[in-house]
């Protein structure tokens, strides 16, 4: 009976697995847009500074990809006012991606830092500080939703 039992089981993490895999592959196949919202706590009083950087560094290789097709859209946004220090955040980058696979692509934006950063060095120890600047950072995958009323 126990035998039984786990092989049902099993069987069931297998065709659920295969289901959500299937389901992630068929959307990253497709030319939906993909969202994802990348959250920023920075260390108080180095918000500007971080968001400095951002824009310096990281936002034009998010204007080639845009260039290219490959991002739709590129939104930032910072609070007016602050809420608790467990739900802060200094800093928000909203990414619209041609699709899912685009948007997990990791070498994405790695043909654009050459051609706009020719001394990689200066590129490297500026965005390691942009990083150190952080005190936590969270990527959120949303969807839009259409309400009927």
């Amino acid at each position: 009976m126990k035998c039984k039992l786990l092989q049902s089981l099993l069987l069931v993490v297998i065709v659920s697995f295969m289901a959500i895999n299937s389901n992630a592959q068929q959307r990253s196949n497709t030319n939906e847009y993909f969202t994802i919202e990348n959250y920023y706590k920075v260390k108080w009083g180095s918000a500007g500074e971080f968001i400095d950087l951002w824009k310096k560094n990281h936002y034009p290789l998010l204007k080639k990809a845009i260039e290219k097709g490959d991002i739709i859209s590129v939104s930032a946004q910072a609070p007016m006012l602050h809420s608790g220090e467990d739900t802060r955040w200094d800093f928000r980058v909203t990414i619209v991606f041609k699709n899912a696979a685009l948007a997990f692509a990791t070498d994405l934006l790695d043909p654009y830092k050459k051609q706009l950063y020719p001394d990689q060095e200066k590129l490297k120890k500026d965005e390691q500080h942009r990083f150190e600047l952080l005190i936590s950072h969270w990527d959120v995958m949303v969807e839009q939703l259409i309400i009927n009323n």
